[in-house]
Order: C-alpha cells, then structure tokens, then sequence
C-alpha cells in the first residue's frame, strides 16, 4: 500500500494518531520537501516519529516516482506531505502512477490552510478561487492571479492568496512574506485584506487591515498567507476586528445592504 499522510500546518504533533500508526509500520517514509514547511525540521520528525524519513523534492517525485512506488505492491511505504496531502497542493499523479502499476493506495486527512484560514473569521464557503502569488525576477512577472482576485471580488467572494517560495540555484529557499505580496497587483490601497503567518503553530499572526497596512507590517518567519476580503457579512467584520492592524483599520467599510459590508 502507498500511503498519503498529512501532517497539519504546526509541529510533529501534528501528525494524526492514525497516521503515526501507519509511518512506524511503513518500510520506507517519504517526507514531500517543496510544496510547503513545518515550523519544525527534519530532525525534530524523526525524533518524534522513531522512523528515518527520505526527503523527496521536487525532482524526486516528477521524474524519479519509479524510486518511490518501488516496492509499494508488496510492503508498505508512506509519503508524507505538510498540510493535507490533497489541499492546497495535490499529487493527483503520484495517485496516477500508482494505479496504473497496480498499486493500492490510502490518503488519510490532515488540516490544510485551505480550512484553517477560516481561523481569522471570514467564513469558508465565502472564498473563491485560491491562487498564488510568486516572486516576480527582471523578465517573468505573472499577472493571472489579479484577475481571479478581480473575479472573485466581483462576485463578492474572498481570495486566499498563497504565497510562493523563490530562490536562485545554490542559495536557500525564501519565502514571501505578506508584505511583499501587497506590493504585487493592481488593488487599490483600501481594500481590506488578512495576513496570516504560521497557521496552525503556537505563535500564529492574524492581522486584518488595508492593503496599505498590510504593505508594512512584519508578521515574522514563514509561511505567510493572504486574503483580499469580498463581501463582508456584520459577523465577519466582528471577528476581523478582533485582529485589526489598528483602532480604526475597518473604518472605510462601507454598508451595501444591512448584513453586507465592503471596502
């Protein structure tokens, strides 16, 4: 069997009781190193677990897959992805590749940000499209998620912007910080819009403000989050006030209707 097992968006303790099961029984644990972090390393994994995990970057698991289905049909092996292994990042083709060489697979569940943005008050079923802002460089500057957000906004929805990781060969990973997104785009500096830095870990940030707030805040190490607010219903502003950049962050939202408000 080729497991799928999220780990959640904190720490190694984070691990679902059933899927610690599964990673002591496993004879060999993959641990996806690309798509996004844990607050804790490598280390602090195999210490928790009791189990030596393989790193499988993004290399690894687009070209090299062969190497981590090997075996798979007669022993168990284990794929470990932070968040949930189909949230914000799927691996449909590692599912694939598995059924088509015959074998067996099993996902077990973890949160994801996609679920626990709804920490900062906005209501789920409020969002939209989801989309990813990356680091522009001097000669690739996508522009596509401007118009999702535009769409979303249009129909009154929230977008939960994830934000890219970027780096040059032989140098660490850096990782965009909600500051740096709110200098991306075309919104205009009022709308109001949520940072999020480290959901799910103990020093979690939540910070609601305009976009012109957000542009110079510092919510501290990765990974940070975005949202660009749509309709907003009384409930939500409610709890977005619990966490506003300041006294009067809120105070241009303005009242379409008696249960809507927008800026």
């Amino acid at each position: 069997m080729l497991y799928f097992i999220g780990l959640g968006l904190g720490d190694a303790k984070d691990i679902t009781v059933k899927g610690l099961e599964i990673v002591k029984q496993c004879s060999r644990v993959y641990l996806e190193a690309y798509t996004s972090i844990l607050t804790v390393g490598k280390d602090a994994l195999e210490d928790y677990y009791g189990r030596e995990l393989i790193l499988a970057d993004r290399d690894m698991v687009e070209q090299e897959a062969d190497e981590i289905l090997k075996g798979a049909d007669v022993s168990d092996v284990a794929f470990l992805v932070v968040g949930d292994p189909f949230g914000a990042t799927t691996h449909s083709d590692l599912v694939l590749r598995a059924v088509n060489a015959g074998i067996q697979y099993r996902v077990i569940h973890n949160a994801s940000i996609m679920n626990a943005v709804g920490c900062c008050g906005l209501q789920l079923y409020n969002f939209g499209e989801t989309v990813s802002i990356v680091f522009w460089t001097d000669t690739w500057r996508p522009e596509s998620f401007y118009d999702k957000i535009k769409k979303n906004r249009d129909l009154g929805m929230h977008t939960l912007c994830l934000l890219g990781e970027g780096r040059k060969i032989y140098e660490p990973p850096r990782f965009m910080t909600v500051s740096q997104a709110a200098e991306h785009g075309e919104m205009t500096w009022e709308t109001i819009c949520v940072g999020l830095a480290r959901v799910g870990a103990e020093d979690q940030v939540i910070l609601a403000g305009t976009l012109r707030q957000l542009a110079s805040c510092d919510l501290g190490g990765p990974l940070h989050s975005m949202i660009v607010t749509g309709h907003l219903h009384p409930l939500e502003v409610d709890m977005l006030r619990l966490s506003a950049a300041t006294p009067d962050a809120l105070q241009n939202l303005r009242m379409t209707d008696s249960s809507t408000y927008t800026s």
